[in-house]
């Protein structure tokens, strides 16, 4: 049963561009042709978005792939389909790499043995406060949110997984 999500490339080097598009398009299988706006945030940066379809764990392989280029910040959702939870990545360079299970409605969702954890851990309200906004990735939100907000009104480009 296939499943659809998107790809968001908020900032990357032009010189790099290229090389996101067939990273993309090894993980697709298919051509990719992205169309590139400037971002206001990072002068001199691109941005583009794609939408794709493709089997379950296509999200994850997307941003392996991505992952390749550390100076590049982007996003990539995989909605749930079923049987499979959805996911999304986060990527910002000073960061590393933030991964979630998301539900139908694009939400983290945290499970309870992960949340019993977290509480046990936490000695202190801040210390569980804390550590539920790592888990939610806010930091990621954070520094990704001026980002998404200049690309609100770009291009999207759709694409379809091969095989």
């Amino acid at each position: 049963m296939p499943t659809r999500g998107v790809v968001y490339v908020h900032s990357t080097p032009l010189a790099v561009c290229s090389h996101v598009e067939w990273a993309i398009a090894r993980v697709l299988a298919a051509p990719v042709n992205l169309q590139w706006t400037a971002q206001p945030v990072d002068p001199g940066a691109r941005r583009a978005e794609c939408g794709w379809t493709g089997r379950p764990g296509t999200g994850a392989e997307l941003a392996a792939a991505l992952r390749q280029w550390p100076m590049i910040r982007f996003e990539v959702t995989e909605e749930p389909s079923p049987g499979v939870d959805g996911e999304r990545f986060m990527y910002v360079p000073a960061r590393g790499l933030f991964r979630a299970t998301v539900g139908v409605a694009g939400d983290i969702q945290l499970g309870e043995d992960r949340l019993r954890a977290l509480m046990a851990a936490s000695r202190a309200p801040e210390a569980l406060a804390h550590a539920l906004d790592k888990a939610l990735g806010t930091a990621w939100d954070a520094d990704l949110e001026p980002y998404r907000y200049a690309g609100d009104g770009a291009p999207v480009t759709l694409l379809t997984r091969v095989g």
